[in-house]
């Protein structure tokens, strides 16, 4: 097919006209090499929302420049000088490459085209004779540009090899007898995804030979214009389907969702086409797509094309607008070291800051430097590579003596080589072998989604075992069906599974219910353990635990300055042995509270009830028996009053053992009968588990609290009747202030403790006993200490009793 191209093509050459020229200026060649055999390159470098006129009276609209095109081009350009360096490939001549954008349009393909096939550069001559030895074409991306190109070269018998054109159309060998492809067409891809729905049943009503229903067809506008794209949106929006099969390339599917996301439609499972589906623009710039499920284009490899792209930099071209758009992209800034000026190429146009253009190259610019599973670039390669083997064998061909039909060297048709591990070859209609990936997009534990091989499918294989998925490495939202109320079984809803329960199977009917120790992911796809909740030296424990030690330092520095001053009035008059008793268990009662805290266990439980009741039951006590003596000594001054020999320091220590025995005697009943324990609330808070200490008696702890209660009670009566006694330092009035404190606290304590959820129920009981300790400490010393330290002149007997006046 190539020999008969060189012979045919010089015959048209000759008989071009020498009058004519350009009306307007061509684009330069993007990047272009001399050598002995040419051949052309078509890429989409840049693509529009909207249509150029067709007129060719106005330049072109501006465009976006598409990094992931400009790696195909690369790939091509890569390819070439690989093949050059190689002495087993086209030995003794050197291959060369003319690349062109296509700006995605097909008008700009043809024009690029024509520019491939002009002998000279048209901007550097006015007559457009002498045409170029063009001898094979490597394009186009989309199929309506690739329809244009193979139809503009096929008088000429140049062959084109497309790498991303998928339109079941081009297998046609009577309308494109030179087009080739690397990539499966159409056709394959639509019995793909037919099998895909299929396989998860997603279908609502029976379709002749498919068993789906569509809902609706709607055609993305390539001219994109809002009210059209809002119109498709409308229809979405009412409709009830939540399974979108979207065929698309990447330029055109980009505007419609960035006007998608301003709809709040929710729920969609999305089903991409092989143009789109690795596309890492959409990727990293909707997120909503996550959980998207298509057919990829086999990945392959290309040894050290990384590298390559590392190279191109615009210290290195500095006159390639294109390589200076890459910079743009990549860095939002305009290259210093370029030569451009203001020209830039036709369909674009920015204005950025400068830079200098020597940066260094990052590989998270996924959609420029993607190269770990290169699919499209792959396809290029194999492209470049198939018109380099066929070159090859028709340099050792001699016409009328080939080895292939009526003698004829048509090598690009029987052309077959290995490449990567992989045979390239063509069939008859000169399509390659359907092989596919299916792809899902997964979200990567660094939040960013991630393109993952979950199955494949192979043309090649038998009816009905083409399709192979790995489901368990799907990842799916956690929904089951719900059948709508009046229609057919198989029309249903996806609903989403309720809180605590999931669903991991493909068209299951109910969502399973985690364990008692699990809950849900928010996919609803997992079972994952409960968090555990409970009162840990976190900043709330941490806070408590310092008070605590606080109120007990504090305690312990009251203690020294009694003990140091314990032969003075203040500390004598009022019985310094019980002052010192309530001291100690008042530093008992603050280091109690550090029990409270931490992972409950079966001895941490026990004693911190324990514990805090006797240790508040000794300084109840304590204080009782110190009001009955201040009682006593206030009425013991009558005559014939001999209650004082009942309440010597004998009589008082007995009253305090009796007192605290009784709750001592309380605390062993219930710890013999049924002492508390660690309990895993999974009630309260089903998503938590509440980690705490059951009381085990409901009646033992109720027990203790009112005795505790009864004591405070009784010790605040006596001090009450006692309040007005004479004397300067009358006692009495301090502990009725200080038992009215506690019982505020604790009567307080009982609502907010049953109230309080998780471990908040522990902050309130730790608080009740920090604060009633702080309240007896404060009311009962803080008076003393302020004479003993601040006014030692107060620190008299006589002004004790009244009588320094």
């Amino acid at each position: 097919m190539i020999y008969i191209f060189v012979s045919v093509f010089h015959l048209s050459s000759a008989a071009v006209t020498s009058i004519c020229s350009p009306q307007d200026d061509f684009d330069l060649p993007v990047f272009l090499s001399s050598g002995d055999l040419t051949i052309g390159g078509i890429f989409p470098l840049h693509y529009r929302v909207e249509l150029t006129s067709t007129d060719h009276i106005k330049r072109p609209l501006s465009a976006q420049f598409d990094p992931r095109a400009f790696r195909w081009a690369l790939s091509m350009k890569f390819a070439v000088e690989e093949i050059n360096n190689r002495k087993d490939l086209l030995s003794n001549h050197t291959l060369a490459y003319r690349i062109f954008d296509s700006c995605s349009t097909p008008v700009t393909a043809q024009k690029a085209v024509l520019a491939v096939l002009n002998g000279k550069d048209v901007v550097q001559s006015s007559m457009c004779s002498g045409a170029g030895p063009l001898l094979g074409l490597i394009g186009e991306s989309g199929s309506s540009q690739s329809i244009v190109l193979s139809r503009t070269v096929q008088p000429f018998q140049i062959p084109m090899i497309s790498y991303f054109s998928t339109c079941s159309c081009l297998s046609n060998r009577k309308q494109f007898p030179t087009f080739f492809r690397v990539v499966p067409n159409d056709d394959y891809q639509v019995k793909a995804i037919a099998q895909l729905l299929k396989r998860f049943g997603w279908t609502w009503i029976e379709i002749e030979n498919t068993n789906i229903c569509l809902a609706y067809h709607e055609m993305i506008p390539k001219d994109y214009t809002q009210e059209k794209v809002l119109k498709i949106l409308k229809v979405m929006k009412e409709s009830t389907a939540k399974v979108v099969v979207v065929f698309s390339v990447e330029g055109e599917f980009y505007p419609f969702l960035r006007e998608f996301v301003t709809q709040n439609i929710t729920g969609i499972q999305w089903i991409a086409s092989e143009a789109w589906v690795t596309a890492s623009l959409l990727a990293e710039t909707y997120p909503f797509l996550d959980g998207t499920i298509g057919f990829a284009i086999r990945q392959g490899h290309i040894p050290g094309l990384q590298d390559y792209l590392k190279t191109v930099t615009p210290e290195r071209y500095p006159s390639n607008p294109q390589v200076q758009e890459l910079w743009e992209a990549l860095y939002g800034c305009s290259p210093s070291t370029s030569n451009l000026n203001s020209h830039l190429p036709s369909c674009t146009g920015n204005h950025l800051p400068s830079c200098t253009g020597q940066e260094t190259v990052r590989v998270q610019h996924s959609a420029y430097f993607n190269t770990s599973s290169p699919r499209i670039s792959y396809n290029v390669y194999k492209g470049v590579y198939a018109i380099a083997h066929s070159l090859h064998n028709l340099l050792h061909c001699t016409p009328g003596k080939g080895p292939f039909k009526n003698s004829t060297c048509q090598y690009l048709q029987e052309v077959s080589f290995t490449i990567s591990g992989e045979t390239v070859n063509f069939d008859m209609k000169g399509d390659s072998i359907p092989s596919y990936d299916l792809i899902n997009w997964q979200q990567g534990s660094a939040g960013n989604i991630e393109f993952v091989n979950v199955g494949m499918f192979d043309g090649a294989q038998e009816s009905g075992q083409e399709l192979v998925i790995q489901e368990k490495a799907i990842m799916w939202p956690g929904f089951r069906q719900a059948v709508r109320r009046g229609q057919p079984l198989c029309c249903f809803d996806c609903v989403p599974c309720d809180s605590g329960k999931i669903s991991n199977k493909t068209d299951s009917l109910e969502c399973m219910a985690c364990s008692e120790d699990y809950w849900s992911n928010a996919d609803g796809t997992v079972c994952i353990p409960k968090v555990v909740e409970f009162l840990s030296h976190d900043a709330m424990g941490m806070t408590l635990t310092v008070i605590a030690v606080v109120g007990a330092c504090l305690t312990l520095a009251v203690f020294a300055v009694f003990l140091y001053y314990r032969n003075t009035p203040v500390v004598r008059i009022n019985n310094s042995e019980l002052s010192f008793f309530i001291l100690l268990s008042l530093t008992l009662c603050f280091l109690c509270a550090l029990v409270f805290i931490g992972e409950p266990t079966s001895w941490s439980c026990m004693l911190r009830h324990t514990a805090f009741s006797i240790t508040f039951s000794l300084c109840i006590s304590c204080i009782l028996g110190k009001t009955l003596v201040v009682l006593a000594a206030f009425t013991a001054t009558r005559p014939g009053n001999n209650i004082m020999k009942w309440l010597g320091p004998i009589q008082q220590r007995i009253i305090i053992f009796c007192c605290t025995l009784v709750q001592v005697v309380i605390c062993t009943v219930w710890l013999v009968a049924s002492p508390p324990f660690p309990y895993r609330n999974t009630k309260y808070q089903q998503s938590k588990i509440i980690l705490d200490c059951s009381v085990g008696s409901d009646l033992a702890f109720w027990c203790v609290l009112g005795y505790i209660g009864l004591l405070a009670c009784v010790c605040f009566f006596l001090a009450f009747l006692a309040r007005k006694l004479p004397g300067n330092f009358n006692e009495a009035k301090y502990i009725t202030f200080s038992m009215l404190i506690f019982c505020a606290v604790w009567l307080a304590f009982v609502p907010a403790y049953v109230s309080s959820p998780g471990k908040f129920t522990t902050a309130v009981e730790i608080f009740a006993i920090l604060a009633s300790s702080f309240g007896l400490l404060l009311c009962l010393f803080t008076p003393k200490v302020y004479i003993i330290l601040l006014k030692p002149e107060k620190n008299t007997k006589q002004h004790l009793m009244g009588k320094d006046k």
